[in-house]
Protein backbone atom coordinates (compact mmCIF):
# COMPACT_ATOMS: atom_id res chain seq x y z
CA UNK A 1 0.00 0.00 0.00
CA UNK A 2 1.35 3.43 -1.02
CA UNK A 3 1.12 5.92 1.82
CA UNK A 4 -0.76 9.07 0.92
CA UNK A 5 1.28 12.24 1.45
CA UNK A 6 -0.35 15.07 3.41
CA UNK A 7 -2.12 17.76 1.37
CA UNK A 8 -1.69 21.49 1.80
CA UNK A 9 -4.98 23.18 2.70
CA UNK A 10 -4.93 26.60 1.04
CA UNK A 11 -7.60 28.07 3.32
CA UNK A 12 -6.86 26.72 6.79
CA UNK A 13 -3.81 26.16 8.96
CA UNK A 14 -3.44 22.85 10.76
CA UNK A 15 -5.04 24.36 13.86
CA UNK A 16 -8.12 25.43 11.87
CA UNK A 17 -7.31 29.14 11.76
CA UNK A 18 -7.44 30.85 8.36
CA UNK A 19 -4.29 31.50 6.38
CA UNK A 20 -3.47 35.14 5.65
CA UNK A 21 -4.94 35.12 2.15
CA UNK A 22 -8.31 33.93 3.49
CA UNK A 23 -8.48 35.97 6.72
CA UNK A 24 -11.05 38.54 5.56
CA UNK A 25 -13.09 36.02 3.61
CA UNK A 26 -13.11 33.49 6.46
CA UNK A 27 -14.33 36.16 8.90
CA UNK A 28 -17.20 36.98 6.52
CA UNK A 29 -18.02 33.31 5.93
CA UNK A 30 -18.24 32.40 9.62
CA UNK A 31 -20.74 35.23 10.12
CA UNK A 32 -23.11 33.88 7.44
CA UNK A 33 -26.19 31.77 8.04
CA UNK A 34 -25.75 28.34 6.47
CA UNK A 35 -29.32 28.32 5.15
CA UNK A 36 -28.65 31.61 3.37
CA UNK A 37 -25.46 30.22 1.81
CA UNK A 38 -27.23 27.07 0.65
CA UNK A 39 -29.84 29.22 -1.08
CA UNK A 40 -27.10 31.28 -2.71
CA UNK A 41 -25.49 28.08 -3.99
CA UNK A 42 -28.83 27.05 -5.52
CA UNK A 43 -29.21 30.55 -7.00
CA UNK A 44 -25.77 30.26 -8.60
CA UNK A 45 -26.68 26.91 -10.15
CA UNK A 46 -29.90 28.40 -11.51
CA UNK A 47 -27.96 31.35 -12.94
CA UNK A 48 -25.66 28.95 -14.78
CA UNK A 49 -28.66 27.01 -16.04
CA UNK A 50 -30.42 30.13 -17.35
CA UNK A 51 -27.24 31.42 -18.96
CA UNK A 52 -26.66 28.09 -20.67
CA UNK A 53 -23.18 27.56 -19.25
CA UNK A 54 -22.76 23.96 -20.33
CA UNK A 55 -20.20 21.66 -21.84
CA UNK A 56 -20.48 18.47 -23.87
CA UNK A 57 -19.29 15.10 -22.63
CA UNK A 58 -18.62 12.65 -25.44
CA UNK A 59 -19.90 9.14 -24.90
CA UNK A 60 -20.46 6.11 -27.06
CA UNK A 61 -23.26 7.67 -29.06
CA UNK A 62 -23.32 11.46 -29.04
CA UNK A 63 -22.38 14.40 -26.88
CA UNK A 64 -24.36 14.94 -23.69
CA UNK A 65 -24.81 18.53 -22.50
CA UNK A 66 -24.06 19.06 -18.81
CA UNK A 67 -24.14 22.01 -16.49
CA UNK A 68 -20.75 23.22 -15.27
CA UNK A 69 -20.67 22.53 -11.50
CA UNK A 70 -19.76 25.73 -9.66
CA UNK A 71 -18.67 26.06 -6.04
CA UNK A 72 -19.25 29.30 -4.14
CA UNK A 73 -16.06 29.13 -2.02
CA UNK A 74 -13.43 31.15 -3.94
CA UNK A 75 -9.80 30.29 -4.48
CA UNK A 76 -7.66 33.13 -3.12
CA UNK A 77 -4.00 34.04 -3.66
CA UNK A 78 -2.25 37.20 -2.54
CA UNK A 79 -0.75 39.82 -4.82
CA UNK A 80 2.71 38.81 -3.61
CA UNK A 81 2.14 35.20 -4.61
CA UNK A 82 0.66 36.27 -7.93
CA UNK A 83 3.65 38.44 -8.76
CA UNK A 84 5.96 35.45 -8.46
CA UNK A 85 3.60 33.23 -10.44
CA UNK A 86 3.27 35.85 -13.16
CA UNK A 87 7.04 36.07 -13.61
CA UNK A 88 7.23 32.31 -14.01
CA UNK A 89 4.27 32.17 -16.40
CA UNK A 90 5.65 34.96 -18.58
CA UNK A 91 9.09 33.33 -18.68
CA UNK A 92 7.54 30.03 -19.76
CA UNK A 93 5.28 31.57 -22.41
CA UNK A 94 8.18 33.51 -23.93
CA UNK A 95 10.21 30.31 -24.06
CA UNK A 96 7.37 28.40 -25.74
CA UNK A 97 7.00 31.06 -28.42
CA UNK A 98 10.77 31.11 -29.03
CA UNK A 99 10.78 27.31 -29.16
CA UNK A 100 8.08 27.29 -31.84
CA UNK A 101 9.91 29.92 -33.86
CA UNK A 102 13.08 27.82 -33.66
CA UNK A 103 11.65 24.39 -34.50
CA UNK A 104 9.98 25.76 -37.63
CA UNK A 105 13.19 27.45 -38.73
CA UNK A 106 16.81 26.54 -37.84
CA UNK A 107 16.05 24.04 -35.05
CA UNK A 108 18.98 25.28 -33.01
CA UNK A 109 17.79 23.39 -29.93
CA UNK A 110 18.16 20.13 -31.87
CA UNK A 111 21.56 21.15 -33.24
CA UNK A 112 22.66 21.86 -29.68
CA UNK A 113 21.67 18.36 -28.61
CA UNK A 114 19.07 19.61 -26.12
CA UNK A 115 16.06 17.99 -27.85
CA UNK A 116 15.90 14.73 -29.86
CA UNK A 117 14.95 15.30 -33.50
CA UNK A 118 12.55 12.34 -33.30
CA UNK A 119 10.30 14.35 -31.00
CA UNK A 120 9.70 16.67 -33.93
CA UNK A 121 9.76 14.60 -37.10
CA UNK A 122 7.75 11.73 -35.59
CA UNK A 123 5.29 14.01 -33.84
CA UNK A 124 1.81 14.26 -35.35
CA UNK A 125 1.45 17.77 -33.90
CA UNK A 126 4.48 19.05 -35.85
CA UNK A 127 3.12 20.84 -38.94
CA UNK A 128 5.83 20.63 -41.60
CA UNK A 129 3.97 23.19 -43.75
CA UNK A 130 4.92 25.83 -41.14
CA UNK A 131 8.65 25.34 -41.76
CA UNK A 132 10.23 28.60 -42.87
CA UNK A 133 7.13 30.69 -42.19
CA UNK A 134 6.86 33.29 -39.42
CA UNK A 135 3.35 34.40 -38.36
CA UNK A 136 2.53 38.13 -38.29
CA UNK A 137 4.34 39.82 -35.43
CA UNK A 138 6.33 36.64 -34.76
CA UNK A 139 3.59 35.39 -32.44
CA UNK A 140 2.68 31.69 -32.52
CA UNK A 141 0.83 31.35 -29.22
CA UNK A 142 -1.63 34.23 -29.04
CA UNK A 143 -3.69 32.65 -26.27
CA UNK A 144 -2.06 30.28 -23.76
CA UNK A 145 -3.33 28.41 -20.73
CA UNK A 146 -0.73 27.17 -18.23
CA UNK A 147 -2.04 24.53 -15.81
CA UNK A 148 -0.53 24.93 -12.33
CA UNK A 149 -0.74 22.74 -9.26
CA UNK A 150 0.20 23.65 -5.71
CA UNK A 151 1.76 21.32 -3.18
CA UNK A 152 2.78 23.71 -0.37
CA UNK A 153 2.79 27.33 0.83
CA UNK A 154 5.16 28.50 -1.93
CA UNK A 155 5.31 25.43 -4.14
CA UNK A 156 3.58 25.85 -7.48
CA UNK A 157 4.46 23.62 -10.44
CA UNK A 158 3.39 23.49 -14.07
CA UNK A 159 1.33 20.39 -14.79
CA UNK A 160 0.57 21.04 -18.47
CA UNK A 161 0.94 23.66 -21.19
CA UNK A 162 -2.04 24.53 -23.41
CA UNK A 163 -0.83 26.38 -26.48
CA UNK A 164 -3.13 25.14 -29.25
CA UNK A 165 -6.73 25.99 -28.36
CA UNK A 166 -6.88 26.51 -24.57
CA UNK A 167 -10.42 26.60 -23.22
CA UNK A 168 -12.15 27.65 -20.00
CA UNK A 169 -11.81 31.42 -20.00
CA UNK A 170 -15.58 31.89 -20.36
CA UNK A 171 -16.07 29.95 -17.13
CA UNK A 172 -13.50 32.18 -15.41
CA UNK A 173 -15.51 35.24 -16.45
CA UNK A 174 -18.93 33.78 -15.63
CA UNK A 175 -17.68 32.54 -12.25
CA UNK A 176 -16.70 36.08 -11.34
CA UNK A 177 -19.98 37.57 -12.55
CA UNK A 178 -21.89 34.96 -10.57
CA UNK A 179 -19.97 35.67 -7.37
CA UNK A 180 -20.47 39.42 -7.77
CA UNK A 181 -24.20 38.90 -8.27
CA UNK A 182 -24.51 36.50 -5.32
CA UNK A 183 -22.23 38.28 -2.84
CA UNK A 184 -21.74 41.95 -3.84
CA UNK A 185 -20.84 42.87 -0.24
CA UNK A 186 -17.69 40.74 -0.45
CA UNK A 187 -16.27 42.78 -3.29
CA UNK A 188 -16.88 46.03 -1.45
CA UNK A 189 -14.79 44.87 1.53
CA UNK A 190 -12.13 42.67 -0.12
CA UNK A 191 -9.98 44.16 -2.88
CA UNK A 192 -10.14 41.55 -5.65
CA UNK A 193 -8.36 42.22 -8.92
CA UNK A 194 -10.60 42.55 -11.95
CA UNK A 195 -10.85 39.92 -14.70
CA UNK A 196 -13.75 41.34 -16.71
CA UNK A 197 -11.51 43.20 -19.16
CA UNK A 198 -10.26 39.92 -20.67
CA UNK A 199 -12.50 40.11 -23.79
CA UNK A 200 -11.38 43.70 -24.45
CA UNK A 201 -7.74 42.70 -23.98
CA UNK A 202 -8.22 39.66 -26.21
CA UNK A 203 -9.65 41.81 -28.99
CA UNK A 204 -6.81 44.33 -28.66
CA UNK A 205 -4.17 41.59 -28.56
CA UNK A 206 -5.54 39.90 -31.69
CA UNK A 207 -5.78 43.24 -33.49
CA UNK A 208 -2.07 43.84 -32.87
CA UNK A 209 -1.19 40.80 -35.00
CA UNK A 210 -3.19 41.83 -38.05
CA UNK A 211 -1.65 40.56 -41.31
CA UNK A 212 0.09 42.74 -43.93
CA UNK A 213 -3.09 42.68 -46.07
CA UNK A 214 -5.04 44.56 -43.36
CA UNK A 215 -5.46 48.24 -44.30
CA UNK A 216 -7.92 49.51 -41.66
CA UNK A 217 -9.31 48.43 -38.32
CA UNK A 218 -8.72 44.68 -38.14
CA UNK A 219 -11.78 42.47 -38.60
CA UNK A 220 -11.71 39.62 -36.07
CA UNK A 221 -13.80 36.46 -36.28
CA UNK A 222 -14.06 33.34 -34.09
CA UNK A 223 -14.06 30.07 -36.06
CA UNK A 224 -16.04 27.34 -34.29
CA UNK A 225 -16.59 23.71 -35.31
CA UNK A 226 -20.26 24.27 -34.47
CA UNK A 227 -22.91 23.80 -31.85
CA UNK A 228 -21.99 20.18 -31.09
CA UNK A 229 -18.47 21.05 -29.94
CA UNK A 230 -17.87 20.69 -26.20
CA UNK A 231 -16.72 24.32 -25.89
CA UNK A 232 -19.33 25.92 -28.18
CA UNK A 233 -20.71 28.02 -25.32
CA UNK A 234 -17.29 29.57 -24.92
CA UNK A 235 -16.85 30.23 -28.65
CA UNK A 236 -20.17 32.09 -28.80
CA UNK A 237 -19.52 33.87 -25.51
CA UNK A 238 -16.11 35.22 -26.53
CA UNK A 239 -17.30 36.32 -29.97
CA UNK A 240 -20.15 38.22 -28.35
CA UNK A 241 -17.96 39.76 -25.65
CA UNK A 242 -15.30 40.84 -28.17
CA UNK A 243 -17.79 42.22 -30.65
CA UNK A 244 -16.49 39.73 -33.21
CA UNK A 245 -18.39 37.48 -35.61
CA UNK A 246 -18.88 33.80 -34.76
CA UNK A 247 -18.39 31.81 -37.96
CA UNK A 248 -18.32 28.22 -39.13
CA UNK A 249 -16.50 26.88 -42.16
CA UNK A 250 -19.60 27.01 -44.35
CA UNK A 251 -19.93 30.76 -43.61
CA UNK A 252 -16.60 31.47 -45.29
CA UNK A 253 -15.24 31.51 -48.81
CA UNK A 254 -12.26 32.93 -50.66
CA UNK A 255 -13.19 36.22 -52.37
CA UNK A 256 -10.66 38.25 -54.38
CA UNK A 257 -7.73 36.51 -52.71
CA UNK A 258 -9.02 37.11 -49.18
CA UNK A 259 -10.73 34.95 -46.60
CA UNK A 260 -14.23 36.43 -46.35
CA UNK A 261 -17.28 35.73 -44.20
CA UNK A 262 -20.90 35.94 -45.22
CA UNK A 263 -22.74 38.96 -43.81
CA UNK A 264 -26.03 40.73 -44.55
CA UNK A 265 -23.96 43.13 -46.67
CA UNK A 266 -22.27 40.42 -48.68
CA UNK A 267 -18.88 38.81 -48.05
CA UNK A 268 -16.51 40.79 -45.82
CA UNK A 269 -12.76 40.04 -45.56
CA UNK A 270 -11.46 38.69 -42.24
CA UNK A 271 -8.08 39.88 -40.95
CA UNK A 272 -7.66 37.76 -37.82
CA UNK A 273 -9.25 34.34 -37.39
CA UNK A 274 -9.37 33.10 -33.79
CA UNK A 275 -9.80 29.44 -34.59
CA UNK A 276 -11.21 27.01 -32.06
CA UNK A 277 -10.68 23.81 -34.02
CA UNK A 278 -7.63 21.60 -34.35
CA UNK A 279 -5.07 21.80 -37.14
CA UNK A 280 -6.32 18.64 -38.84
CA UNK A 281 -9.68 20.26 -39.59
CA UNK A 282 -8.47 23.74 -40.51
CA UNK A 283 -7.95 23.37 -44.26
CA UNK A 284 -9.01 20.21 -46.16
CA UNK A 285 -6.62 21.09 -48.99
CA UNK A 286 -3.65 20.80 -46.60
CA UNK A 287 -4.71 18.59 -43.70
CA UNK A 288 -7.68 16.18 -43.43
CA UNK A 289 -9.21 16.11 -46.93
CA UNK A 290 -12.60 15.01 -45.60
CA UNK A 291 -12.91 17.89 -43.11
CA UNK A 292 -16.15 19.84 -43.51
CA UNK A 293 -15.36 22.15 -40.58
CA UNK A 294 -12.50 24.15 -42.04
CA UNK A 295 -11.86 26.53 -44.92
CA UNK A 296 -10.39 25.26 -48.19
CA UNK A 297 -7.43 27.44 -49.17
CA UNK A 298 -7.06 29.32 -45.86
CA UNK A 299 -3.57 27.97 -45.18
CA UNK A 300 -2.09 29.26 -48.46
CA UNK A 301 -3.60 32.69 -47.83
CA UNK A 302 -2.20 32.59 -44.32
CA UNK A 303 1.30 31.99 -45.65
CA UNK A 304 0.75 34.74 -48.20
CA UNK A 305 0.08 37.32 -45.46
CA UNK A 306 -3.62 37.71 -46.21
CA UNK A 307 -4.91 36.57 -42.82
CA UNK A 308 -3.66 35.82 -39.30
CA UNK A 309 -4.64 32.54 -37.65
CA UNK A 310 -4.62 32.46 -33.85
CA UNK A 311 -3.19 30.30 -32.50
CA UNK A 312 -0.81 29.50 -35.33
CA UNK A 313 -1.00 26.04 -36.91
CA UNK A 314 1.61 23.76 -35.39
CA UNK A 315 1.51 25.25 -31.90
CA UNK A 316 -0.03 22.03 -30.59
CA UNK A 317 3.41 20.45 -30.40
CA UNK A 318 4.01 22.59 -27.30
CA UNK A 319 1.09 20.75 -25.65
CA UNK A 320 2.77 17.39 -26.23
CA UNK A 321 3.54 15.79 -22.88
CA UNK A 322 6.83 14.35 -24.13
CA UNK A 323 7.89 17.89 -25.12
CA UNK A 324 6.69 19.00 -21.67
CA UNK A 325 9.30 16.77 -20.08
CA UNK A 326 11.99 18.87 -21.83
CA UNK A 327 10.51 22.24 -20.80
CA UNK A 328 13.14 23.01 -18.14
CA UNK A 329 15.80 22.67 -20.88
CA UNK A 330 13.65 24.64 -23.31
CA UNK A 331 13.18 27.52 -20.86
CA UNK A 332 16.88 27.67 -20.08
CA UNK A 333 17.91 27.35 -23.74
CA UNK A 334 15.81 30.30 -24.94
CA UNK A 335 15.87 32.60 -21.91
CA UNK A 336 19.31 31.85 -20.45
CA UNK A 337 17.61 31.51 -17.05
CA UNK A 338 16.63 28.66 -14.80
CA UNK A 339 12.85 28.06 -14.82
CA UNK A 340 11.01 30.01 -12.16
CA UNK A 341 8.20 27.47 -12.24
CA UNK A 342 9.23 23.84 -12.00
CA UNK A 343 7.92 20.89 -13.96
CA UNK A 344 6.44 17.83 -12.31
CA UNK A 345 8.96 14.95 -12.45
CA UNK A 346 8.23 13.01 -15.62
CA UNK A 347 9.25 9.60 -16.97
CA UNK A 348 9.28 9.30 -20.76
CA UNK A 349 8.01 5.79 -21.49
CA UNK A 350 9.76 5.87 -24.87
CA UNK A 351 13.03 5.38 -22.96
CA UNK A 352 13.62 1.74 -21.93
CA UNK A 353 14.87 2.50 -18.41
CA UNK A 354 11.96 4.85 -17.74
CA UNK A 355 9.48 2.33 -19.13
CA UNK A 356 10.86 -0.38 -16.87
CA UNK A 357 10.50 1.89 -13.84
CA UNK A 358 6.93 2.86 -14.78
CA UNK A 359 5.87 -0.75 -15.27
CA UNK A 360 7.36 -1.70 -11.89
CA UNK A 361 5.62 1.21 -10.10
CA UNK A 362 2.43 1.56 -12.14
CA UNK A 363 0.15 1.44 -9.10
CA UNK A 364 1.92 4.53 -7.68
CA UNK A 365 1.98 6.74 -10.77
CA UNK A 366 -0.22 8.86 -13.03
CA UNK A 367 0.17 7.83 -16.69
CA UNK A 368 -0.95 10.12 -19.53
CA UNK A 369 -1.10 9.95 -23.30
CA UNK A 370 1.38 12.41 -24.82
CA UNK A 371 -1.38 13.91 -27.00
CA UNK A 372 -4.17 13.43 -24.47
CA UNK A 373 -6.38 16.15 -23.02
CA UNK A 374 -9.52 16.58 -20.97
CA UNK A 375 -8.58 13.83 -18.55
CA UNK A 376 -9.24 11.15 -21.15
CA UNK A 377 -6.90 8.21 -21.71
CA UNK A 378 -5.07 8.54 -18.41
CA UNK A 379 -4.45 6.18 -15.49
CA UNK A 380 -4.27 7.20 -11.85
CA UNK A 381 -2.42 4.23 -10.42
CA UNK A 382 -3.39 4.46 -6.74
CA UNK A 383 -7.08 4.56 -7.70
CA UNK A 384 -6.91 1.91 -10.42
CA UNK A 385 -8.20 -1.65 -10.17
CA UNK A 386 -6.04 -4.69 -10.95
CA UNK A 387 -7.89 -5.02 -14.25
CA UNK A 388 -7.17 -1.39 -15.19
CA UNK A 389 -3.51 -1.74 -14.24
CA UNK A 390 -3.20 -4.88 -16.39
CA UNK A 391 -4.86 -3.17 -19.35
CA UNK A 392 -2.55 -0.17 -19.07
CA UNK A 393 0.48 -2.42 -18.77
CA UNK A 394 -0.45 -3.90 -22.15
CA UNK A 395 -0.89 -0.41 -23.66
CA UNK A 396 2.50 0.71 -22.38
CA UNK A 397 4.28 -2.34 -23.75
CA UNK A 398 2.55 -2.01 -27.12
CA UNK A 399 3.14 1.73 -27.66
CA UNK A 400 5.46 3.10 -24.98
CA UNK A 401 6.21 6.33 -26.89
CA UNK A 402 2.53 7.29 -26.56
CA UNK A 403 2.83 7.77 -22.80
CA UNK A 404 4.57 9.65 -20.01
CA UNK A 405 4.25 9.00 -16.29
CA UNK A 406 4.38 11.27 -13.26
CA UNK A 407 4.28 10.79 -9.50
CA UNK A 408 0.95 11.07 -7.73
CA UNK A 409 1.21 14.56 -6.26
CA UNK A 410 -0.30 15.71 -3.01
CA UNK A 411 -2.31 18.44 -4.72
CA UNK A 412 -3.43 21.29 -2.51
CA UNK A 413 -7.04 21.42 -1.36
CA UNK A 414 -9.61 24.16 -0.95
CA UNK A 415 -12.93 23.54 0.78
CA UNK A 416 -16.11 23.26 -1.24
CA UNK A 417 -19.48 24.25 0.17
CA UNK A 418 -21.25 20.95 0.83
CA UNK A 419 -24.53 20.21 2.59
CA UNK A 420 -22.61 18.88 5.57
CA UNK A 421 -20.37 21.95 5.73
CA UNK A 422 -16.93 22.69 4.29
CA UNK A 423 -15.17 19.71 2.68
CA UNK A 424 -11.60 19.81 1.26
CA UNK A 425 -11.19 19.00 -2.43
CA UNK A 426 -8.17 18.99 -4.75
CA UNK A 427 -7.72 21.88 -7.20
CA UNK A 428 -5.55 23.13 -10.03
CA UNK A 429 -5.30 26.56 -11.66
CA UNK A 430 -5.27 27.60 -15.32
CA UNK A 431 -4.12 31.22 -15.76
CA UNK A 432 -4.80 32.68 -19.22
CA UNK A 433 -2.12 34.56 -21.13
CA UNK A 434 -2.49 36.87 -24.13
CA UNK A 435 0.59 37.34 -26.32
CA UNK A 436 1.11 40.11 -28.87
CA UNK A 437 4.32 41.43 -30.48
CA UNK A 438 4.89 44.04 -27.79
CA UNK A 439 3.07 42.73 -24.75
CA UNK A 440 2.24 39.70 -22.61
CA UNK A 441 -0.94 40.11 -20.57
CA UNK A 442 -1.77 37.61 -17.79
CA UNK A 443 -5.29 37.77 -16.38
CA UNK A 444 -5.06 37.88 -12.56
CA UNK A 445 -6.28 34.55 -11.24
CA UNK A 446 -7.51 32.34 -14.03
CA UNK A 447 -9.75 29.29 -13.83
CA UNK A 448 -9.68 27.13 -10.74
CA UNK A 449 -10.87 23.60 -11.43
CA UNK A 450 -11.90 21.42 -8.51
CA UNK A 451 -12.31 17.66 -8.15
CA UNK A 452 -15.75 17.44 -6.56
CA UNK A 453 -15.49 13.77 -5.65
CA UNK A 454 -13.80 13.11 -2.30
CA UNK A 455 -10.20 12.00 -2.79
CA UNK A 456 -10.27 12.46 -6.56
CA UNK A 457 -7.29 14.11 -8.26
CA UNK A 458 -9.09 14.59 -11.61
CA UNK A 459 -10.38 18.14 -11.94
CA UNK A 460 -11.53 18.06 -15.58
CA UNK A 461 -15.20 18.91 -16.05
CA UNK A 462 -15.52 15.99 -18.45
CA UNK A 463 -14.51 13.71 -15.57
CA UNK A 464 -16.84 15.14 -12.94
CA UNK A 465 -14.89 18.22 -11.88
CA UNK A 466 -16.24 21.70 -11.22
CA UNK A 467 -14.96 25.28 -11.03
CA UNK A 468 -14.38 28.07 -8.51
CA UNK A 469 -13.90 31.80 -8.81
CA UNK A 470 -10.20 32.70 -8.52
CA UNK A 471 -9.26 35.81 -6.60
CA UNK A 472 -6.01 37.74 -6.55
CA UNK A 473 -6.28 40.06 -3.58
CA UNK A 474 -4.18 43.05 -2.63
CA UNK A 475 -1.73 42.46 0.22
CA UNK A 476 -2.50 44.28 3.44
Amino acid sequence: MVSKPPCFDEMLNEDGTPRAAYAAYHKWFTEQDSTHLKQKARDAEEFFRRTGITFAVYGDDEAEERLIPFDIIPRIVTARQWTKLSRGIEQRVRAINAFLQDIYHRQEIVRAGRLPIDLLVKNEAFVSQMIGFTPPGGVYTHIVGIDLVRTGPDEFMVLEDNARTPSGVSYMLENRETMMNMFPELFSTIRVRNVSDYPKNLRASLSRVAPPACTGDPVVAVLTPGIHNSAYFEHAFLADQMGAELVEGHDIRIVNGRVAMRTTRGYQPIDVLYRRLDDDYLDPLIFKPDSVLGIPGVFDLYRAGKITIANAPGTGIADDKAIYSYMPDIVEFYTGEKPILKNVDTWRCSEPDSLAYVLDHLSELVVKEVHGSGGYGMLIGPAASKKELAAFTAKLKAKPANYIAQPTLALSTIPIFANSGLAPRHVDLRPFVLVSPDKIDITPGGLTRVALRKGSLVVNSSQGGGTKDSWVIEDD
